[in-house]
């Protein structure tokens, strides 16, 4: 209603001033037409060629000067223009003799008009004015007191609230792929539906639950389906919904969240990306009187204060809970975390299935090998790849999504589109071709990696001159010492057939070199692989403003140490480098052959690479 009231003043003020502007036209317009380009030399050549008719003078008060009206043969209406000496006009007129005795001298011509319209105009501006103030100042009383009153609802929660039913609504027939999960948060149902079993005992239902894991993981989903299966009312929001510029908004929204919450106990409050409000008090530079902190202390207390929340579950979702507050973590307020990680094959599979249904598959579809090739892929991931697919088959304008669909998707969202418009030289060609197959060699030799599913020298959009994508066809918990020598030996495989092949080296390996040497920090700093510093963890995990301390960004180790960090991490990449390189001299001729075939093809499959050792 606020914004067609809105409307129907600025519709009335645009008529007021057209319509003002319509009467000052009116009196203004004599079916005349005034030519500022029309002057005493014009008038005179058109005398002379005898296409004038008629000749009104009007002086002014401010003599000589005058207003000429005339009129042409054929023409509807005057043409007026303004001249300095009228005297000139008439002598030009006398001079014609057909002219002289159809012109008229009108009497002097007083500027009442020009003060009356400007009068008009003056009082129309303040009339205007007047209407305009009066209508804000309704507006403003109406802000300020009414029921709709937008300044008092600036402290109100902005909670979404699905009730049991609604469309939004969701079951754990809707999750996939999160068997334990959905065990554990079924307790939370059963204390919904019947309190009494757990009461009767002397037991207390956790007052919060936290789910934590990668995004994507369905972390919301899962929440959003205790609500469905429990039929309870569900509220959710964003940690960021709470914080504004404003001091005091976080704190009088998270009141008027739990407030309303108690209106429609039993329910579920649900807090997506809580870290945005509940990191660690003190972080930073804004000091104890941070609005975020502010916000966060009455969170505290409204979970597990003097105030009683009966009938409330808090649930909150974070991919970064290390550096949330301990005192929201303790028990009392998030009494339960609940880990929610990237699914398994057979999670895979089904999260597969659910994103499957309305999309037709071909008879070539396998989802339990789309699922093995699949491995670290979130459910929000899994989804994307067959939306991908589903593009992909619509835009060729076929019905069914074939497994060819599903391969370009999984290329897509591994490595990015490929650019096969972009022009690229004959040396860069050789030099990508020979890069992607030391690494793909690699991948094919070593036993903890790989196999390699698809090698390519097309350009992608992430600005790599090609890649070389294997399957990880194992879901191992844990990474050995021994796997991430090989993948530091992958990483440089592109610079090694280099720098044999062209005796020079390029660019093309930095991003290579980076995550080689990330790989070997780590197995030093904070994996104990190494001899010479021992099981002791250097590795440095807090982070300036999301962290502890502003003030804790100094190494908590000695020069000495950071010295030897340094030469263990060298030591290993040396020794990786010797083993690739020596790997690589020993298939120098599949370096040639799979180098040969990226040229002719530009983008080879696992099977035609693998074909490449059996021939030998």
């Amino acid at each position: 209603m606020e914004n067609k009231g809105g409307f129907r003043g600025f519709l009335g003020f645009f008529v007021v001033v057209g319509v003002i502007f319509l009467i000052v036209y009116m009196m203004n317009n004599n079916s005349t037409t005034r030519d500022v380009s029309y002057n005493v030399l014009d008038f005179k050549a058109d005398v002379e060629k005898g296409i004038i008719t008629d000749v009104g003078i009007f002086p002014s008060e401010n003599v000589p000067m005058g207003e000429v009206r005339i009129s042409f043969k054929g023409v509807d209406g005057q043409t007026v223009f303004f001249v300095s000496d009228i005297n000139e006009i008439e002598e030009i007129v006398q001079g014609d003799s057909k002219l002289c005795e159809k012109y008229e001298v009108h009497a002097i011509k007083k500027d009442n008009l020009s003060s009356t319209m400007l009068l008009i105009g003056v009082i129309a501006i303040a009339v205007i004015l007047i209407v305009f103030i009066m209508t804000s100042m309704s507006q403003a009383r109406a802000m300020s007191g009414g029921s709709n009153s937008k300044i008092l609802d600036f402290g109100k929660n902005r909670a979404i609230k699905i009730e049991p039913g609604d469309e939004g609504a969701k079951t754990f027939a809707d999750v996939a792929g999160l068997h334990e999960e959905k065990e554990e948060l079924a307790e939370v149902v059963d204390f919904l539906k019947a309190p009494e079993k757990f009461t009767s005992v002397g037991a207390r239902i956790p007052k919060g639950m936290i789910l934590v894991g990668p995004p994507g993981t369905g972390k919301t989903l899962l929440a959003k389906a205790v609500a469905g299966e429990a039929g309870v009312p569900f509220f959710s929001l964003s940690g960021s919904d709470f914080v504004e510029m404003f001091v005091g908004v976080g704190a009088s929204r998270v009141r008027s969240l739990f407030s309303d919450a108690k209106k429609s106990a039993p329910c579920i409050v649900f807090i997506d990306e809580i870290d945005a409000v509940a990191r660690r008090r003190g972080s930073g530079l804004g000091g104890g009187h941070d609005e975020r902190e502010q916000t966060l202390n009455q969170l505290l207390v409204e979970m597990d204060g003097f105030s009683v929340n009966e009938g409330i579950i808090v649930m909150a979702a974070t991919n970064r809970v290390d550096i949330l507050d301990n005192a929201i973590l303790r028990p009392g307020r998030f009494d339960r975390r609940i880990g929610v990680g990237r699914p398994d094959v057979r999670g895979r599979e089904e999260i597969l299935e659910v994103h499957s249904k309305g999309k037709p598959l071909s008879d070539d579809v396998d989802l339990k090998k789309v699922a093995r090739s699949t491995v670290g892929f979130t459910g929000a991931d899994l989804e994307n790849l067959m939306n991908e697919a589903a593009i992909a088959c619509a835009k060729e304008q076929r019905k069914f999504i074939t497994f060819e669909d599903i391969s370009k998707s999984f290329i897509k969202v591994g490595v990015g589109t490929e650019k096969r418009s972009r022009i690229v030289s004959e040396r860069d060609k050789k030099i990508t071709a020979y890069h992607e197959s030391g690494h793909a060699i690699l991948f094919h030799l070593l036993p903890e990696v790989g196999p390699v599913h698809m090698v390519s020298i097309i350009p992608t959009g992430e600005g790599a001159a090609g890649y070389t994508m294997p399957i990880d066809e194992k879901d191992d918990m844990f990474t050995t010492r021994n796997q991430m020598f090989q993948e530091i030996m992958v990483d440089l495989g592109g610079r090694i057939a280099e720098s044999i092949i062209f005796d020079d080296i390029t660019t093309g390996a930095s991003q290579d070199i980076k995550q080689a040497t990330r790989t070997a920090r780590d197995m030093v700093t904070k994996f104990g692989f190494s001899d010479v510093i021992g099981m002791v963890n250097y590795a440095d995990e807090e982070e300036v403003f999301v962290g502890r301390d502003y003030g804790h960004t100094s190494k908590a180790y000695s020069a000495d140490t950071a010295s030897n960090i340094d030469a263990e991490v060298k030591k290993i990449i040396d020794y990786c480098y010797d083993e690739a390189k020596r790997i690589l001299d020993e298939n120098m001729e599949i370096l040639h052959k799979s180098a040969a075939l990226l040229l002719e093809r530009e983008r080879i499959t696992r099977e035609e690479f693998e074909a490449l050792f059996d021939a030998e």
